[in-house]
């Protein structure tokens, strides 16, 4: 990262990132990820906070990969992995939610009959993924233009997933660009899809299941298949900031 960058986005964010998420009312979002398979967090970060990390958008120093979804199928667009060492801002949000997610997920395997766990802090989860060969960081910048758009995916990088993410949506709707709304399906045993779209509005935060969550039936509970995406931008430009707590192959 530039030296100038560094210091903008580092100032920006002077707020102790931990305070301000410790704050939330993380009963709540259980039971919207319980009821919803999603908890939005409205207001998560500032306008001005959102335009810092938009302008990393264009240090080509800090990602380690750029993709451009069209040449993949993935749909129109392109996004950028950050590289390690990831930027303070990235790095304390990743830190700082995931504790208050790692006992939701622990929950949520023991309903689904999985035996994996996760650790409280998300240093010693990341050790266990550098040890399976999962060094490379999954944080990302995304960035859509006029027809751009997110084909519905989950975000699997290896043996080791985290199955709760975070996506962050850094522009504002209807005056940087219209359409483009985030877009949740579950695929349910037996049953056809049930899609959600989530309002987001300028640095508002969506927490999501990645892959499966358990839901409460009238025979117990059973797994359903999350995906995610985004529906078409209709005309602007919109950035979202992705946190990925596990990393990749």
């Amino acid at each position: 990262m530039t030296v100038s960058a560094k210091v903008k986005t580092d100032a920006v964010f002077a707020q102790t990132i931990a305070e301000r998420i410790s704050a939330l009312d993380w009963e709540r979002v259980s039971q919207d990820l319980a009821s919803h398979g999603n908890a939005q967090l409205e207001g998560f970060i500032s306008s001005r906070e959102c335009r810092a990390l938009i302008a990393l958008y264009r240090d080509e120093d800090i990602f380690r990969r750029r993709i451009t979804m069209e040449q993949h199928g993935y749909g129109r667009g392109e996004y950028k992995y950050f590289s390690y060492p990831l930027p303070d801002s990235i790095a304390d949000l990743r830190m700082a939610i995931y504790p208050h997610l790692a006992p939701i997920a622990n929950r949520w395997n023991g309903a689904m009959n999985l035996d994996v766990r996760y650790p409280l802090q998300h240093a010693d989860f990341i050790a266990r993924c550098h040890e399976a060969g999962q060094n490379r960081p999954t944080p990302l910048l995304l960035q859509y233009q006029t027809g751009d758009y997110n084909c519905l995916h989950q975000d699997l990088y290896g043996e080791h997933v985290f199955p709760l993410q975070t996506a962050i949506l850094l522009s504002e709707p209807k005056t940087d660009f219209t359409g483009g709304e985030f877009v949740l399906t579950e695929q349910r045993p037996r049953m056809q899809s049930r899609p959600e779209v989530v309002p987001l509005r300028q640095g508002d935060a969506v927490i999501f299941a990645v892959h499966r969550r358990p839901v409460q039936g009238i025979r117990g509970i059973y797994k359903v298949n999350v995906r995610h995406g985004v529906s078409r931008v209709r005309s602007g430009r919109r950035y979202t900031l992705g946190i990925i707590f596990h990393d990749a192959l």
